[in-house]
């Protein structure tokens, strides 16, 4: 999957902290919540969880027509993001123009509907960070926070997804992650999220349903990329990447290298096949609908 060279790029919708914050270890949140890559589980371990939007940052209520958000702290780091040809070049451009697309996607497949989609920033940081739900550090890996309608991310994660975690890495891994934690944010405006209890653990949780519903919007969002016109059509090799990285977070595989042993009753993210299912599963359909973790099994 490449960037279409002269698709237009929108670093509004980025708020890049690198460099302004404490310096904290990048080590990964692993325990009794799994790997914080999912913003729910960072949101539960602030336990903050149970409000929609709003909250730390109020100017991201103040959208333009075009979908941009202003006030947003920009660096020079950003400023050559322009358009997909810088996205092809350059990481940070990538990411960018990734949350670019899945916010295109996510803008129109909200029309029509009672609720409207509301853009959310993506925050680059480094170290740590202060955020609408509480202070966070990298160890946490990316995640979603319903209080001030965030995504954070300290970019060297991707890095520890592959030295680490084991995964393959790739664009299209990135593209991933970036495209689960916009599923939580579509999940909160949405109101799923109220449906997430804490302090219930294992397969069938709430909280593993509603990571493995993130995963399948995710997919989604794959599976319609090239129609929000910044990608071209993701080859096989991107997708075996994404589905890759998703078994790689899985709780089962993350508590095999880690701890040695595996202990479902304690699972917070689900499976390495589930989450790979789930993804597959949005990106085959297309369409948000086939996305309802919530009835049956997982």
């Amino acid at each position: 999957m490449r960037f279409r060279r002269q698709a237009r790029l929108d670093t509004s919708q980025i708020e890049d902290l690198r460099g302004s914050g404490r310096r904290g270890g990048r080590g990964l949140a692993v325990g009794g919540g799994g790997l914080g890559i999912t913003g729910v589980i960072v949101v539960l371990l602030f336990q903050l969880l149970g409000g929609g939007g709003g909250g730390a940052f109020d100017d991201l209520a103040d959208q333009t027509a075009g979908g941009s958000l202003r006030g947003t702290p920009q660096t020079e780091a950003l400023a050559d993001c322009q358009t997909g040809a810088d996205a092809n070049a350059s990481e940070d451009c990538r990411i960018v123009g990734y949350v670019n697309s899945i916010q295109s996607y996510w803008d129109r497949a909200f029309r029509g509907s009672r609720t409207q989609y509301k853009l959310a920033r993506t925050t680059f940081f480094d170290g740590e960070v202060q955020t609408g739900c509480g202070l966070a550090s990298s160890a946490v890996g990316p995640f979603y926070c319903p209080r001030d309608d965030h995504v954070y991310i300290d970019l060297g994660f991707f890095e520890d997804l592959r030295s680490r975690l084991g995964a393959q890495g790739g664009p299209f891994a990135q593209a991933y992650i970036l495209a689960h934690e916009y599923g939580h944010h579509v999940q909160d405006l949405l109101g799923t999220l109220d449906r997430v209890r804490r302090d219930e653990t294992g397969p069938g949780s709430a909280a593993v349903r509603s990571e493995l519903q993130a995963d399948c919007y995710a997919g989604v969002w794959a599976g319609n990329a090239v129609k929000t016109g910044f990608l071209t059509e993701p080859t096989r090799a991107d997708l075996a990447d994404a589905l890759d990285a998703a078994a790689a977070v899985g709780d089962d595989r993350i508590q095999a290298r880690t701890q040695g042993q595996i202990s479902p009753e304690s699972w917070t993210h689900g499976s390495a096949a589930q989450r790979q299912r789930w993804f597959t599963t949005g990106y085959r359909s297309r369409e948000p609908g086939e996305c309802d973790t919530f009835r049956g099994a997982v």
